[in-house]
């Protein structure tokens, strides 16, 4: 299979589509993920979350695996090293009742990367299948696996990896088309996500990196024959960038969002944010999130500007009214 499709099964979990809204730190929490659902019925991640505060309970790291029951098809990402505590942590995610797990070995951030985890992870393939077969052993819904083409260009290691978690037992890995040394520099490499789709038997692969629209979309479909896409930044004042993908991969226009329509995606994730957080750290996270919505429009810099010396949902409220004004 190449290309959109719908429906779309990660083993028994029927999914609406083959398109797959990424785990992002820092991004996609719950208010994030709410406005995002509204637009996308496809598989929606929460926040990475690490294995060792999971499991004794840590309260911050519990919050960011809050969702509504409305936000199903749901998946959760964890992240570590140690596989000993691999299945205790998908179980909890499992009783959480998440419909999928990931597991990440794709994070190039130093702090995460400092214990093995993440992308450093890409350096030891089968401590990445040990952990992989603890998890699976111990639920019954999908682990998937997230992975970068390898550590730097000397260390690529796709098909080893791909093997060993297949044989592990993941019913799905997704690969990032950069290493780690490469951060989000230069373009995603379709060759290597052609490389782990050649390497895989019966497992799907997941496309990542460099999706912002539907002709890339289709150029990760068409380059590397994968079976789905993850899609990452692209999702970033762009909640109905699944919508946009969809259609373009059945022939349709490439549509243009027009500034109410922003306008109004990012009041209501305002108003998510307002519900879900103190209004103090609502306001200090607009600074980052209004601007996403408004990113390459005219006058954008000074809705930015101004929403960075905001102190009050009131002063907040009146900046997204003006932005619309000011078209």
């Amino acid at each position: 299979m190449s290309g959109f499709s719908s429906p779309f099964c990660l083993r028994d979990l029927i999914l609406r589509n083959n398109i797959i809204y990424a785990p992002m730190s820092g991004c996609s929490d719950f208010p994030f993920r709410r406005i995002s659902r509204e637009y996308h019925e496809g598989l929606i991640f929460c926040e990475m979350v690490k294995m060792e505060p999971l499991v004794r309970g840590h309260k911050g790291t519990l919050g960011y695996l809050d969702y509504s029951d409305d936000m199903h098809p749901i998946g959760a990402q964890l992240v570590g090293s140690n596989p000993a505590i691999a299945g205790e942590s998908a179980k909890i995610i499992e009783d959480k009742g998440f419909d999928v797990i990931d597991l990440n070995c794709g994070c190039p951030v130093d702090k995460v990367i400092r214990d093995g985890s993440g992308s450093g992870m890409l350096k030891d393939p089968q401590r990445i299948g040990d952990i992989v077969e603890q998890m699976v052993s111990a639920v019954n819904i999908p682990v998937m696996v997230k992975i970068r083409a390898g550590w730097n260009n000397e260390g690529v290691n796709i098909e080893e990896i791909t093997r060993i978690v297949e044989d592990a037992g993941a019913v799905a890995i997704t690969i990032h088309g950069r290493t780690r040394s490469q951060g989000y520099s230069g373009s995603v490499n379709f060759e290597w996500v052609k490389a782990c789709k050649a390497a895989a038997k019966n497992m799907l692969v997941i496309g990542n990196g460099d999706i912002f629209d539907g002709p890339s979309a289709k150029a990760m479909f068409d380059n590397t024959g994968c079976d789905g896409i993850l899609v990452a930044r692209g999702m970033l004042g762009n909640p109905w960038i699944a919508e946009d993908i969809e259609r373009y991969m059945k022939g349709g226009d490439i549509l243009e969002h027009s500034t109410e329509e922003r306008r109004s995606a990012l009041a209501r994730h305002f108003s998510y944010m307002l519900e879900y957080k103190e209004e103090r750290k609502a306001l200090l996270e607009m600074r980052r999130v209004g601007c996403w919505y408004f990113k390459g429009l005219p006058r954008s810099s000074e809705f930015r500007g101004a929403l960075m010396k905001a102190e009050t949902k009131e002063a907040v409220w009146n900046l997204i009214k003006q932005s619309c004004a000011d078209e």
